[in-house]
């Protein structure tokens, strides 16, 4: 960490910004505190910060006032909140409004340097990798990439919903990668593929002669990620009693191995994942609600293909690129009129229907271009017959609204959603900015 890092501290009592900035001075980290609200953002206006404590009660508003200020226009500065209140909704709240954590009093300092240390190590989001990862560039895939951002530093649980298929493990790795947690483990398992009978050892691990072909101790999945993350895919796949289980485990962090006596403190963050509505779920009485809402802490929806017409083309490329790489063969095109049935097709089985589809094709064609029929796609789809009468007036109004709608997300991309910065780069007001925004329903 370098020394000339420097943390914001507002607290409206005198002891807790002194310990604070005890801590941090042994940390070689310079501190600015404040102790209202308005003094907060006079240093802020100032001084360029990489980390901000603050107290959700100061005497002149709110900690969140300052957490939502520092979002605004200073995005790339992580948050953590003080609080005496240790609810667990009070932590939920905190981590929903875009706190990286909330830190309960009376303060540990053990667990203030190992947050601020963490966070400081996180490197800034890299907007290119992240459009690397999740090709494509409509609407729905700029706001995904926009709330994974934002999302990815906190330690907050992520509740992903998706289709099948429509790449909710590429979003939980690409969470963690951009996360202070980046160079821990990451533990991806599918919930539904592990037995019952066996789901409790795979957990937590088990003890040598604990059952039988129990041969030596294994420290099951919570400990293979500690540090890092764990993605439970398919989570409303769980039978209730290991729900119970996980719950304990989640609101403990401990595990206790099958065999053992003892408990072992873990650290993981846990991302999840269904294609069913685990909301359902809770009303058939099939998934624990308290569980639910330690799991649903942030709901992320993964969009599905169909959502996304505009995005095939460069998936398909990429796609064919990357099997041509596999295979050593020369890459191999769409014809046109392929494509646009791609477009048109509704892709129940999204991106994995994709892959698997092109690379069909990819076998089955003759020569260096992939035809309508080597798609093999369902009868009911059908191409529209090109128009045979007079083409529909052109819409003017919707023409120049589009390309508005296009220049102010690239400009929001570019400035990695920082508002006020996209209006600068576009010549605009704040409010003018906004009005757009709302008018074109991208707020």
């Amino acid at each position: 960490m370098s020394p000339r890092q420097t943390v914001l501290v507002v607290d409206g009592t005198r002891e807790v910004r002194a310990l604070v900035e005890i801590t941090l001075g042994r940390m070689r980290l310079h501190t600015r505190s404040a102790c209202t609200l308005r003094e907060a953002r006079d240093h802020l206006r100032q001084y360029r910060f990489d980390f901000c404590l603050t107290d959700l009660h100061l005497p002149d508003g709110s900690g969140l006032e300052l957490l939502k200020h520092i979002r605004q226009d200073h995005s790339r500065v992580p948050v953590a909140l003080l609080s005496d209140d240790t609810s667990q909704q009070a932590t939920v709240s905190a981590l929903r409004a875009g706190a990286c954590d909330l830190l309960h009093k009376p303060l540990d300092p053990k667990r203030l340097r190992a947050l601020i240390d963490t966070q400081l190590k996180l490197p800034a989001p890299r907007e290119a990798e992240t459009s690397k990862r999740l090709l494509g560039s409509s609407p729905p895939m700029a706001a995904l990439r926009h709330q994974i951002s934002k999302l990815a530093p906190s330690l907050a649980s992520v509740y992903i919903t998706g289709e099948s298929g429509s790449g909710k493990e590429r979003v939980a790795r690409l969470i963690h990668d951009l996360s202070p947690r980046a160079g821990q483990a990451f533990i991806a398992v599918n919930c539904a593929a592990i037995p019952a009978t066996l789901m409790e050892s795979e957990f937590f691990g088990h003890r040598k002669g604990s059952f039988s072909g129990a041969l030596a101790d294994q420290p099951g999945l919570f400990m293979a990620a500690h540090g890092g993350t764990l993605f439970l895919d398919e989570v409303a796949e769980l039978p209730l009693a290991m729900q119970v289980k996980l719950l304990r485990a989640l609101q403990e962090r401990s595990v206790r191995a099958v065999g053992s006596q003892t408990e072992k403190a873990v650290d993981v963050r846990i991302l999840c994942a269904t294609h069913q509505a685990l909301g359902h779920q809770v009303e058939a009485g099939h998934f624990r609600q308290d569980l639910y809402y330690r799991l649903n802490v942030i709901e992320l929806r993964v969009p599905p293909l169909r959502e996304r017409p505009a995005d095939i083309a460069p998936l398909a490329r990429h796609i064919l690129q990357r099997l041509a790489t596999r295979s050593g063969q020369p890459v191999v095109e769409l014809r046109a009129q392929a494509l646009q049935a791609l477009e048109t097709y509704d892709f129940p089985g999204n991106v994995r229907e994709l892959e698997n589809l092109l690379e069909r094709a990819q076998t089955l064609c003759e020569g260096q271009w992939i035809e309508l029929a080597d798609l093999n796609l369902p009868s009911a789809v059908q191409l529209e017959p090109p128009p045979t009468s007079a083409p529909t007036p052109f819409d003017l109004a919707l023409h120049l609204q589009q390309v508005e709608r296009q220049l102010l997300l690239q400009a929001l991309e570019a400035c990695r959603w920082n508002r006020t910065a996209a209006a600068r780069r576009l010549g605009l007001s704040l409010r003018s900015m906004r009005y757009r925004l709302k008018k074109l329903g991208l707020d």
